[in-house]
């Protein structure tokens, strides 16, 4: 039985899955991804999901295990984690949760409030309503039944405004304190939660050079495939993706629409990692060490 569980976070491009594999081989762990994209099949290109040979290495868990149409929450992916960790500790194994998604993260440790309403019949509303009307009118329907939560997101944040509609349109009172909920803290577990530092510089060339092996290996092949309408088609990159195919855009103005883009991302996920609760920044070659003596791993 382990009672604790790693959490590696950092920006795209600063290395998590390779150091996520070096850790689950040393500490025989198994890795539980913290992407909300790579919880999606068929997008391997463009979330950078993990390769045949990385899965063979280690045993991942939620990784491309959703349709792209459908919808995944912090909630829910608080649920399906769990459920692994302890299925991981009843093998005797450890657990790495590793991602980019902050938000995740947060929620898992139990470090934000969450809502625990899922109803299925008003979640199939919403995705066909959101495919139906422009993000706007989805912002203005949030802002009729809840202003205050509407004034807190942006308008073409589709996924929270969709989120927060959820909520809203819940028969019942949804959002629930952190103490309610399940997650590392409630269950007692400890956690240890390291972020990748990386020179922007070396960022900045990895970012460029995934760019171009993206575009090398089919990636606006796989944005065509997943379309427009999926859930999952507005993560990073498809979205520019799939201007180029309309003709909006040269495949140099691509190219560089897509460093851009993956830029701010990484520098978002930053961002929300340095305002993270009891996060320690290091680099890759300072993380065995780290688990080690904060673990006793």
């Amino acid at each position: 039985m382990h009672d604790a569980v790693l959490i590696l976070g950092g920006p795209t491009c600063s290395g998590k899955t390779a150091l996520a594999l070096e850790l689950a081989e040393r500490f025989d762990a198994e890795i539980i991804g913290a992407d909300s994209r790579q919880i999606y099949r068929g997008m391997p290109i463009g979330t950078a999901a993990p390769t045949a040979a990385e899965l063979a290495s280690a045993p991942h868990h939620l990784v491309a295990f959703l349709d792209p149409r459908e919808r995944y929450s912090a909630a829910r992916f608080t649920h399906d984690a769990l459920d692994v960790i302890a299925a991981l500790s009843a093998r005797g194994k450890r657990a790495i949760v590793a991602g980019g998604t902050g938000f995740y993260i947060r929620a898992l440790a139990g470090d934000v409030e969450l809502s625990a309403a899922y109803d299925p019949a008003v979640r199939a509303r919403l995705a066909r309503e959101a495919r139906l009307h422009p993000a706007a009118v989805m912002h203005e329907w949030l802002f009729a039944r809840d202003p205050v939560r509407a004034a807190k997101l942006a308008p073409t944040d589709r996924y929270r405004v969709a989120r927060a509609l959820e909520i809203a349109l819940a028969e019942k009172p949804a959002r629930v304190a952190a103490s309610e909920c399940r997650n590392l803290r409630t269950l007692g577990l400890r956690a240890l939660k390291l972020a990748l530092e990386v020179p922007q510089s070396v960022l900045d060339e990895r970012i460029a050079a995934r760019v171009d092996a993206m575009l090398a290996t089919g990636f606006v092949d796989e944005a065509e495939r997943i379309g427009r309408d999926a859930v999952a088609s507005d993560a990073v990159g498809y979205p520019q993706a799939l201007a180029y195919l309309s003709g909006a855009s040269t495949l140099g103005e691509l190219r560089a629409s897509l460093v851009r883009a993956t830029r701010r991302y990484a520098k978002r996920q930053a961002t929300w990692l340095r305002s993270e609760p009891q996060i320690h920044w290091i680099r890759a070659a300072e993380a065995a060490d780290a688990v080690r003596s904060r673990l006793g791993w």
